[in-house]
């Protein structure tokens, strides 16, 4: 009898890892991990580094590039009020709420992007940079090929299930370099632990940043096709690095590698021989759609998450395609995949010195509190 016992629990531990493979395979297919010292760009770890991913909500790094650009051009201030149209309002969460026909500050918004990855404040920015959400993704792509993100394509201003919104390890680390070294003024918001607006607290999604040394920015991002993607930053005395995971795990799985990551690259204080705009172009003949190995489910909108889904939410809070978990429930699902949304279009490359405005010479005034 207990030869027996022992083997029925043998194969049925056969059994279920052989159900784990596929899951395993997948979660293998998704990981990308880079790390550069972002004064030198030289790169201190890579794996999988150029294949072709989903973003997530790191998508909203480069809806906030091209803010600080506008603002840096005078097309917008700190303070300009702009609307809340219909179709921002019905963003799936994560968002801030903001009702129709409203105004929203710049500094706002760009806080709550930061902090909550308000999605519905990441539309706010498209529509008043762009005239249009698809106009502005346009303007997204035209500047990661600026930049010399060759694999990077946007159809989404804020990273919400979309099969062409996609971009790489590589890529992101390019876009993160860009935005310290552009725009080091703005960079200091990325370091925001709570944000208060309207009277609710919104605190950062970056929980590592509070238990990490050194590190003080920058963003989070998942949807289930992607699992949980970061890009962070973190220095140690005269030594900045910019860290790029994608399709952790897990909130805590994401960290604790993240962390490990680092902790390898300030210690070993060299690289690989290779420099961040080493990574090669992207073949012209291959669209930037397709990502090999992670197949794309949306949520239909009569889904539940399962309570794993909803703890994993719970624990990141960066949960955009969890809709049903938000205040606008189901509703919010459907606005999210209805006819309304924006259109795609095709982008052409634009020069290199959309990226080389000068800097000003002053920091923009933080507000104490609102």
């Amino acid at each position: 009898m207990p030869g027996f016992l022992a083997r029925s629990a043998a194969a049925a531990l056969a059994c279920l890892a052989l159900a784990l493979l596929p899951i395993r395979a997948e979660a293998a297919g998704r990981y990308a991990a880079y790390v550069i010292d972002a004064r030198t760009g030289e790169v201190l770890h890579q794996e999988n580094a150029n294949q072709q991913l989903y973003p997530a909500s790191l998508t909203k790094l480069m809806t906030l590039y091209l803010t600080f650009r506008s603002l840096q051009q005078g097309d917008l201030t700190l303070d300009t009020r702009l609307a809340v149209s219909g179709y921002a309002a019905a963003q799936s969460p994560t968002k801030l709420g903001l009702v129709t026909g409203s105004r929203i500050r710049v500094e706002d918004a760009v806080l709550g992007l930061v902090t909550q990855s308000a999605n519905d404040a990441s539309v706010v920015l498209a529509e008043a940079i762009g005239g249009s959400e698809s106009r502005f993704t346009r303007m997204m792509t035209q500047q990661a090929r600026a930049l010399g993100m060759s694999r990077t394509n946007f159809s989404s201003t804020n990273g919400l299930p979309d099969p062409d919104n996609v971009s790489t390890a590589h890529d992101m680390a390019v876009l993160a370099r860009a935005l310290i070294n552009d725009y080091p003024q703005y960079y200091p918001y990325f370091a925001t632990k709570n944000f208060r607006y309207r009277g609710r607290n919104f605190p950062n999604h970056n929980r590592l940043m509070q238990a990490y040394p050194g590190m003080d920015g920058m963003k989070t991002g998942y949807i289930r096709a992607a699992g949980f993607n970061l890009v962070a930053s973190a220095v140690r005395g005269r030594t900045r690095l910019i860290g790029v995971i994608f399709g952790g795990t897990s909130p805590t799985e994401r960290n604790a590698r993240m962390a490990e990551l680092l902790d390898e690259a300030f210690e070993a204080g060299s690289g690989t021989g290779a420099y961040v705009a080493d990574a090669p172009a992207a073949p012209p003949a291959v669209a930037a759609t397709q990502v090999a190995s992670v197949p794309f489910e949306p949520p239909l909108p009569d889904r539940r998450p399962s309570d794993t889904d909803a703890m994993l939410a719970s624990a990141e809070g960066d949960a955009e395609e969890e809709g049903s978990t938000g205040s606008d429930g189901i509703g919010a699902m459907i606005a999210m995949h209805a006819p309304a949304r924006a259109q795609k279009v095709s982008f052409e490359p634009v020069p290199r010195a959309l990226a080389n405005i000068p800097l000003p010479k002053h920091l923009p005034a933080r507000r104490a509190s609102r």
